[in-house]
């Protein structure tokens, strides 16, 4: 079977009955779908070594039901468990790696604050905020209105459901309403959603990972984090240093001169690309950044400016990757930072999920299975996505619920977990052209190690439409005051979706999100990018939006 290329039937019946007929329709005609992953495990369950072949063959143990009474473990629940830790392709990563990618950037620490002054104020802790936004909040709950018909949804297993693992519940298609004044209203297909002015339960923030330090998008986390590690490891292996010493070191021209002599280089749409080049650049690498078609101009401009290399594709950021791969093969002196299988990547955004959870206790915002945690996380390729949620995992446990938004037009990893064919499928196979303003997003088939690594932690995928984008972006400009990139905005669509679902939602019951823990609900938009954006360009985007 050609997957890549062509929906053959037994695909599409595999997709026709994991998302609703009906939403797969919407799929494919590019509109907005929310699709709950009947997959997801208990975090326990999901982030487990991989057995022993004796622990394989051992008789499934009993498991707590929804409701709390003791049920055996059904034949569809147990397999799931141990796909979920069964050994692959891929590597296993626990907590011990996410402490150890912690450790290490502690020690650059000092470096980043002497080479970044913008980073002085943090100690070289590159971190963004975590902000409530009320008066955002407030306006989505006013804008909501309710039109249309139901929405087509597929059924749920027997076994699924008897171990509180119900299928697919709800996948909704949306749309923007104008009044007369021309102001938005958000639109939605879904029945039984909140009212207009009925207030959104929960409290939603925006972690500003579009205020980071140095390059301005979440890409600072992964890439930047990359790019130490490698310099770190050679500069070990040359004997330059220590982990006991002054990291500062990394700053003098013995280091640089001695990064001048290798190479690194990545394959972007754009952010990737920008926070990768410019702390390669600053360590001295010999740096060159392969970017797609649809990357923004002003950051190839950028990137240039800081002496950088940008070699340029006419094809998607697939192309450009693969590119970047197949030139750095072969020389022992090139790294090539490959998003689409790297560790160090995921590992660099899995830290962020340790200091949000610090955040919130600095604030007194209870997190746990009773104050449940939503993380709304734009999703491209996955690294970033990807990489949080498991830290997330690790960090809350089964209080965290994390949600993959991507652009409708662009919804790589909701077909490759749907499918279960991970990097195996394209959305070119379900008739979409990967096309978005979403330049950062517009990936056309997700990572295999990512999706591999998260396919049992993810709670749902969803899709939004690129006009959708630009009106939340302006609203949230003329609410609070914030600007982000188009593609930052969509976590924002998926809380409304979600904190809108009614209580006797299929997913709301597999997860046991009572009213009233949905009411005491934390919401997390992830903004991951936009600080960097041109004034004129941001003013094009708003002016869109409205």
């Amino acid at each position: 079977m050609d997957a890549v290329t062509d929906l053959t039937n037994s695909l599409e019946n595999r997709l026709r009955d994991r998302l609703g007929a009906a939403a797969l329709m919407r799929l494919r005609a590019g509109e907005s779908v929310f699709w709950p992953d009947p997959d997801v495990l208990a975090a326990d369950e999901a982030l487990a070594p991989a057995p022993t072949a004796t622990e394989l063959a051992a008789p499934a143990p009993a498991t707590a039901s929804a409701t709390g009474a003791a049920t055996a473990t059904t034949p569809a629940t147990a397999a799931a468990a141990a796909a979920a830790r069964a050994p692959s392709q891929y590597p296993v990563l626990g907590a011990a790696d996410i402490a150890d990618a912690t450790e290490r950037l502690r020690r650059f620490a000092p470096y980043l604050a002497l080479v970044f002054p913008e980073t002085e104020r943090t100690l070289g802790v590159i971190e963004s905020p975590v902000v409530a936004v009320p008066s955002l909040q407030q306006r989505l709950s006013e804008s909501l209105n309710l039109s249309g018909v139901s929405a087509d949804a597929a059924a749920p297993s027997p076994d699924r459901a008897s171990a509180g693992h119900a299928g697919a519940s709800m996948a909704s298609a949306g749309t923007i309403d104008r009044t007369q004044t021309g102001r938005a209203q958000l639109s939605s297909t879904q029945p039984g959603m909140s009212l207009p002015g009925t207030p959104l339960p929960g409290n939603l923030w925006l972690k500003l990972d579009s205020r980071l330090p140095i390059s301005g998008s979440i890409k600072a986390r992964g890439g930047i984090y990359e790019v130490l590690r490698h310099a770190e490891s050679l500069a070990l292996d040359a004997g330059m240093i220590t982990t006991r010493d002054d990291y500062r070191r990394f700053a003098d021209p013995a280091f640089t001169e001695f990064f001048a002599r290798h190479s690194v280089s990545v394959g972007s749409t754009g952010n990737l690309g920008l926070s990768i080049g410019i702390m390669a650049a600053k360590l001295g690498f010999s740096t060159t950044v392969h970017m797609s078609a649809d990357a923004r101009q002003w950051k190839k401009d950028r990137l240039r400016h800081d002496g950088v290399e940008v070699l340029e594709y006419e094809g998607d950021y697939s192309t450009a990757v693969a590119a970047g791969r197949e030139r750095a093969q072969g020389d022992p002196l090139a790294h090539f930072i490959d998003d689409e299988n790297s560790p160090s990547l995921f590992l660099g955004y899995a830290v962020a999920a340790h200091r949000i959870k610090a955040q919130f206790e600095a604030l007194d915002v209870v997190i746990d299975e009773e104050h449940p945690l939503f993380l709304h996380l734009p999703c491209g390729v996955g690294g970033g996505p990807g990489g949080i949620t498991f830290g997330a995992k690790h960090a809350f446990g089964d209080a965290v619920h994390c949600v993959f938004v991507e652009p409708a037009r662009s919804p790589s990893m909701l077909l490759g977990l749907a499918s279960s064919l991970d990097d195996q499928i394209d959305v070119h196979a379900a008739g979409l052209d990967n096309v978005t303003a979403a330049d950062g997003l517009a990936c056309a088939r997700p990572s295999g190690f990512v999706a591999h690594t998260v396919r049992h932690l993810v709670d749902a995928c969803a899709t939004v439409p690129d006009a959708h984008m630009f009106e939340l972006l302006a609203l949230l400009h003329d609410s609070e005051g914030i600007d982000i990139e188009p593609s930052s905005t969509v976590g924002i669509d998926s809380f409304v979706r979600l904190a809108s679902l009614p209580a006797d939602d299929p997913y709301r019951l597999r997860m046991r999100l009572t009213d009233e823990r949905m009411a005491r609900a934390t919401h997390v938009a992830w903004a991951t990018g936009g600080s960097m954006v041109p004034a004129a360009e941001m003013a094009a985007y708003i002016a869109r939006g409205r």
